[in-house]
């Protein structure tokens, strides 16, 4: 079968191009199908959303030769403080405290918002060689055979790969496509999102708030800005959504606090509904899985986009290791490969998120008081505080080269 590109991806968010990248890098030839405009990517105007970074994340980024450029844009995130409480009644006395001066490597992470993130991508894919957007299309169709892969975009186009690649997010037609199931529950939850400015410096320390309704994260921005993930039961969220700025400020001010000195919105509010899916296999033939598209997780530590980067790390070595040595890189033998290293790790830790979550989300009087005790025996114990520490940062366990900071 003649290819037009050995890749196919199905998606044009973050994960597909960061995959597209690395593979082209390494020499392979990859389209992308973005169902989404070319000029909504990278818009110059900020819209709140933006992404907590782990270190191995932005290592990431640099093997892409991104960072570089990205760099002046992010905020590095030199603590985490994590604790239970009410709202008005500020924390509980016990609580989780991250320092990046325990880690081998400082900070314990970055806050990059989306706009540079999304730019830097799509800039870096408009002027690489082997690389092809198409954008304003889907992927209608597809059908794999023993030679590779032909899709059926929504312009009546056809297209052939050796493998497609799904980043086309939480209801990913791919999976669907090939009959891939899912499994997950909602969480009766919505995520509340802004950008706020604040009298007062954060000094780089990112905030979670575990309280009755859902855990309300403040995550630094550059300047005197922070972003917020607040999640609220869906009746209680939407009310609040409703509000006008002043009043949403209003209900924010009591569970945000007075650490920061006066608050003030700095962009637009948005919403989403938080529930976990996870699908039942992350590859099928000639068809692999990354990011949302195989596993959707609740924000709680803002892990999402991290997890996703690890897929594209994995998947990307997999595929141009297999390249390099003659293999079929879309064989399923060659394809499980990426499902055994990924599939267990990101379970496991979007089941940890709902756990911790489900454990946080309540003002049960016989829970609160054993989650407090928790939290102050880990923050006590430091081998265990530093192992959790390195777990966010992507720091533990067997690393793919590019979370390393290391070209394929």
């Amino acid at each position: 079968m003649k290819h037009d590109s050995d890749v196919l991806i199905a998606g044009g968010g973050l994960n597909g191009p960061a995959l597209a990248l690395a593979l082209a890098d390494a020499g392979l030839t990859v389209t992308v199908i973005d169902a989404q405009p070319a000029r909504a990517r990278g818009a110059e105007g900020f819209d709140g959303r933006a992404y907590a970074l782990a270190i191995a994340s932005q290592k990431l980024l640099a093997a892409l030769g991104l960072w570089r450029d990205l760099a002046a844009e992010a905020q590095p995130m030199m603590e985490v403080k994590a604790s239970d409480g009410r709202p008005g009644e500020g924390a509980s006395p016990l609580f989780l405290h991250f320092d990046s001066r325990e880690l081998d490597q400082s900070p314990v992470g970055y806050m990059l918002e989306d706009r540079f993130l999304s730019r830097a991508l799509a800039e870096a894919m408009a002027v690489h060689p082997r690389v092809s957007l198409i954008a304003e299309t889907s992927v209608t169709a597809q059908q794999p055979g023993a030679g590779g892969v032909t899709v059926t975009l929504s312009d009546g186009r056809s297209l052939t790969g050796r493998v497609l690649v799904g980043a086309d997010g939480r209801r990913s037609g791919t999976a669907e496509r090939a009959g891939i199931g899912r499994e997950g529950w909602g969480y009766g939850q919505t995520a509340l999102v802004a950008a706020i400015a604040h009298e007062l410096p954060h000094n780089g320390i990112a905030q979670q708030f575990f309280m009755p309704g859902g855990p309300l994260a403040i995550l630094p921005l550059t300047g005197n800005r922070s972003s917020i993930v607040w999640s609220e039961p869906d009746a209680s969220a939407r009310t609040i959504a409703a509000l006008s700025d002043e009043d949403f400020l209003a209900v924010l001010r009591p569970r945000f606090g007075d650490f920061l000195g006066r608050i003030e919105l700095a962009g637009p509010r948005f919403s989403y509904p938080l529930n976990l899916t996870l699908a039942k296999a992350y590859v099928a033939p000639r068809i692999a899985l990354i990011g949302d598209a195989a596993h959707g997780v609740h924000p709680i530590a803002g892990q999402g986009l991290n997890l996703g980067l690890r897929d594209v790390a994995a998947l990307a070595e997999i595929l141009v290791d297999a390249t390099r040595r003659g293999e079929d890189i879309g064989a399923i033998d060659v394809l499980e490969r990426y499902q055994g290293w990924r599939r267990f790790d990101s379970t496991s830790l979007a089941l940890g998120m709902d756990t911790v979550n489900k454990l946080f989300s309540n003002d049960n009087p016989v829970l609160r008081p054993l989650r407090d005790l928790g939290m102050g025996v880990v923050q006590a114990l430091g081998p265990l505080r530093r192992g959790f520490m390195r777990q966010a940062a992507g720091l533990a366990g067997a690393q793919p080269r590019l979370l390393t900071g290391r070209a394929l």
